[in-house]
């Protein structure tokens, strides 16, 4: 059983590395569908394997002198810390008012199929619907808070919204949105993941799988950081396309 979740960790990854959508998308309705664990398990497991994929993917980056818009990249990993926090604290209180792990489940997927709509009607009509290039940083933090509340409540990494986000609010083109979406999910995920260890800590889940997957998300983050400098936009758009 373990190789089927480092399976789902890999295959995951690299293509999240490669489109900017994190991985998280793919491996929490994978892990649901399993049904080996609960909801607020999943979500560790998901967020920790787009967390491993994310520093890759970004050391990659860095070694490749890809470079970051500068303060609105800040603002936006600012935002996306505080939304990560946020998110987490909103997800607890939601499984506590629900205390109902599978009717949480099936809210959760319910929410993410009509964000992925949304996500997928841009996707098809982009250059029919007109965005914005917004340079305000405090704007830019504001749409990291967001965005971060959504990729760490929902445990998905959130790479498609944020995706979507850079190319339609930020003006960001496919590629540059794919790396910035990385960023993202790097900050979002690791301030959920701090607030739970400062929390309630993760002894109190069951993370048998967690190594396995782990390893996944690093080799995912390789692999799809070495893909995605080799493909080009349109790719990367075609990619993006199949994947909503």
């Amino acid at each position: 059983m373990n190789i089927i979740y480092f399976l789902v960790g890999i295959i995951a990854t690299t293509i999240g590395a490669i489109s900017g959508i994190g991985g998280g998308v793919i491996i929490k309705p994978v892990l649901d569908t399993l049904g080996n664990y609960d909801i607020s398990t999943i979500s560790i497991l998901s967020s920790f394997t787009v967390f491993s994929m994310s520093i890759v993917a970004l050391l990659k980056s860095i070694k490749n002198k890809v470079k970051l818009d500068g303060k609105r990249t800040i603002s936006l990993a600012i935002g996306s810390i505080i939304g990560g926090i946020l998110g987490k604290n909103l997800f607890t209180l939601f499984l506590a008012a629900l205390n109902n792990n599978l009717l949480g489940q099936k809210i959760q997927s319910t929410t993410l199929f009509i964000l992925m709509g949304v996500v997928l009607i841009l996707y098809i009509n982009e250059g029919k619907i007109k965005g914005f290039r917004v340079n305000n940083i405090g704007f830019c933090a504001l749409i990291g808070i967001i965005l971060g509340i959504i990729s760490s409540f929902l445990g998905i990494g959130g790479g498609p919204i944020n995706v979507i986000a850079l190319m339609y609010i930020l003006g960001m083109g496919s590629k540059e949105s794919s790396i910035h979406s990385i960023f993202i999910i790097f900050f979002s995920q690791g301030s959920k993941l701090l607030s739970v260890f400062l929390s309630e800590g993760f002894s109190v889940y069951n993370l048998e799988v967690l190594p396995f997957m782990v390893v996944g998300g690093i080799m995912g983050g390789f692999i799809g950081s070495y893909l995605l400098g080799k493909m080009k936009k349109n790719n990367i758009k075609n990619l993006l396309h199949i994947l909503c």
